[in-house]
């Protein structure tokens, strides 16, 4: 080394500096939970499976009840099932449990946002009313979910009293 180089002892530092970075990194990324997602095609959820989808459970097919239950509602932008929703996911759970169906919780949003958008703040919204059914006793294998964004408003018009309608989970109840 030349008098007066400094590059050597630069690039010791550099690395002792780099190393020094990454090993204090590494403690917060191993106690970092790895958050589960559940996808369109049956992932996980909070760590329960979704269930196989049943052929003959299609939420618009005849043999679907889909008007038995009061649907839940969501404040905009939102997939957190509200206390003042809590009695509607109550009765739900406790019809499935004593009768031993299968429910299909359907995600809506209002028309705001794209349609990637929409289609996934609704698959969030059915599968946080799923979670919450769960809670309540329900087996994982009797709830089902889909998304259908912003597609079948219960109001097509667009004013906030008409997007409050439309932003809902319902539920479908299997014959």
């Amino acid at each position: 080394m030349k008098k007066g180089d400094t590059s050597l002892p630069m690039k010791n530092f550099l690395s002792r500096s780099l190393l020094l970075f990454v090993v204090a990194l590494l403690p917060a990324c191993a106690n970092k939970k790895k958050k589960q997602y559940a996808g369109i095609d049956g992932d996980y959820v909070a760590g329960t499976p979704l269930s196989e989808r049943s052929q003959s459970a299609n939420f618009m097919s005849a043999n679907v009840n889909r008007t038995e239950f009061s649907p839940i509602h969501f404040a905009f932008d939102s997939t957190t099932v509200g206390a003042e929703e809590q009695e509607k996911v109550n009765r739900v759970a406790q019809d499935v449990r004593s009768s031993g169906k299968t429910v299909i919780v359907a995600g809506f949003t209002d028309d705001r946002g794209t349609e990637e958008y929409n289609r996934s703040l609704g698959e969030r919204r059915a599968l946080a009313v799923r979670q919450a059914l769960l809670i309540k006793g329900v087996a994982a294998s009797k709830v089902q979910t889909v998304s259908f964004g912003k597609e079948m408003p219960v109001d097509p018009s667009s004013n906030e009293a008409a997007w409050a309608k439309n932003r809902r989970a319902e539920f479908g109840i299997v014959n």
